[in-house]
């Protein structure tokens, strides 16, 4: 894996170095101290993944996140920064990872594996997805120790309400979110859809509905083991939509 580092601390970019060292396949392809200079270096060498700081001199990680984005095949993007609040911003960058200085090998690790995964084809055809052109976030950030992970919105199976929280299901994992179900039903209208009052489930994922011993109807979902139900004024509509799927 090519990885380019992009940080305006030379202390940082060695510490980078050295740790992507100690892992197998990985390649320092260049480095760079702002924003520029990293596109210019991903331009020449088209990097997988670039480790980028958020704050530096010039234009700054996020608005280089956006310009790399926009090359073909765009590289993965993982923030290594000593701040923890820009994780949102990265939503839009379409970053893999988000980890918090001083950066642990461990998690840099996860990062990495987790941005092979998501690969520069994977990546391009994400742009061009139809739902993405629906609007909203690309990602949900969740915190973890002392990182911010980005969970893509098509690996999002399930958004359950639980009294006041909402929990995001995905295949591996959850993420707890404070934020109600009628704002996510909003935002991604056309990718997701209501079937009770308290779950909304992702389109792409759905496939088939079943009948429990009670006759009510489940919906089965692509990854995951949760069954949410689907409520009686839900039934018809939903069972339209999955017709059309």
């Amino acid at each position: 894996m090519n990885v380019l580092i992009v940080d305006d601390e030379p202390l940082a970019r060695e510490r980078l170095v050295r740790m992507l060292n100690t892992q197998g396949d990985m390649r320092v392809v260049g480095q760079a101290g702002n924003g520029q200079e990293a596109i210019r270096l991903a331009q020449e060498y088209s990097p997988d993944v670039v480790l980028m700081d958020v704050r530096m001199p010039g234009m700054d990680g996020l608005a280089a996140a956006q310009h790399l984005a926009e090359l073909d095949p765009p590289p993965a993007v993982v923030f290594c920064t000593a701040y923890g609040d820009y994780a949102v911003e990265a939503f839009s960058s379409q970053a893999t990872g988000y980890l918090l200085k001083p950066v642990k090998q461990e998690d840099l690790a996860q990062a990495l594996e987790r941005s092979a995964r998501v690969n520069k084809a994977q990546l391009s055809e994400l742009r061009q997805m139809p739902g993405m052109a629906l609007g909203g976030r690309t990602h949900i950030a969740t915190k973890n120790r002392r990182r911010v992970d980005l969970i893509p919105v098509t690996d999002i199976s399930l958004f359950q309400a639980d009294q006041k929280y909402v929990t995001a299901y995905y295949e591996g994992g959850e993420a707890l979110m404070d934020e109600t179900l009628k704002d996510l039903e909003q935002e991604f209208e056309g990718r997701f859809v209501r079937v009770h009052r308290n779950a909304l489930v992702s389109i792409s994922h759905i496939e088939g509905l079943v009948k429990n011993n009670e006759g009510q109807y489940l919906v089965r979902l692509r990854g995951l083991d949760i069954r949410p139900q689907v409520s009686r004024r839900h039934a018809t509509p939903l069972r339209k939509l999955i017709e059309q799927i």
